[in-house]
């Protein structure tokens, strides 16, 4: 639905290639306690399992973790964020939803599961033009710029980072390090601005976020939380075990500023902070 062309996956073979197998399991540290029925892939099928793990890892940095996607994100977060605040300050009608809406039924109790069933995407896109109303301006602006796609401007900080860093991208551990030493201090340092400079509606959002291509087998919840194939030794593997290419992949970080397009001060200061700290 997104017109990207990644993700070419081979899901016939793989569903074709799928046995059921025994394999063995433990508890946190312990040595193996038992055997568990799951499923695995055959020998055939593990060309077919690299490309099903490199297209899902593609369709992060290209869809999920697309810039406007997550833009859209954050503000919606923030929104929700303050809208549940207000709620249970007892000011719900500064989101100018009635009582009885469901995201406002929600924030009052969002443990009970029918207020949860209520919420859709109908919801939520219908409230935005009663919030647009709203006598708070964090909900009023942010429903606005949501039902009208006027988005905060991105600045892809880990991006400028690794230019600087890393021009010949040889994406070494050494130079990853560095990089990410380099975005845990301007991430510091521009959360130190905003709690200085702040205003009624937040002038700066930040976004980081990590993505595996494939969890270590220490990292994972058990042998069923991972890829299982069987070798044409007939062993069975875990897949980074049998696939260099999977093994090789390492994990995609993202670190981002998003700042209100009508702020240059704000845009100014987050320029500032980044290029003070792109030392070599």
């Amino acid at each position: 639905m997104t017109g990207t062309q990644h993700a070419g996956i081979d899901f016939a073979w793989l569903l074709a290639n799928l046995e059921i197998a025994e394999i063995p399991y433990g508890v946190d540290d312990s040595p193996t306690v038992g055997k568990v029925e799951t499923f695995i892939l055959g020998p055939k099928a593990i060309y077919a399992a690299e490309a099903f793990v490199l297209g899902l890892f593609q369709l992060y940095p290209t869809v999920y973790f697309h810039k406007a996607t997550r833009g859209a994100e954050k503000l919606f977060t923030e929104l929700l964020m303050r809208l549940i605040r207000i709620v249970k300050e007892g000011s719900a009608k500064n989101t100018a939803l009635p009582d009885n809406h469901p995201l406002v039924r929600f924030a009052n109790a969002p443990d009970e599961l029918e207020n949860t069933l209520a919420l859709d995407d109908t919801v939520v896109w219908g409230a935005l033009s009663m919030m647009a109303e709203a006598a708070d301006q964090t909900i009023a602006q942010f429903a606005c710029r949501l039902r009208d796609r006027k988005l905060y401007k991105s600045i892809d900080v880990r991006t400028k980072v690794a230019r600087h860093l890393d021009p010949n991208g040889e994406n070494t551990d050494d130079v990853i390090d560095k990089i990410d030493l380099t975005c845990v201090r301007i991430e510091e340092k521009i959360s130190e601005w905003t709690s200085e400079n702040g205003g009624v509606v937040p002038r700066v959002l930040i976004d980081k976020a990590k993505r595996s291509p494939y969890q270590p087998v220490e990292e994972t919840k058990g042998p069923l939380d991972r890829i299982n194939v069987r070798t044409a030794g007939d062993q069975l593997v875990d897949l980074k075990m049998r696939s260099s290419v999977v093994a090789a992949l390492k994990p995609f970080k993202l670190f981002r500023v998003y700042v209100n397009d009508n702020d240059d001060a704000a845009r100014e200061a987050v320029d500032q902070i980044v290029k003070g700290e792109m030392v070599p």
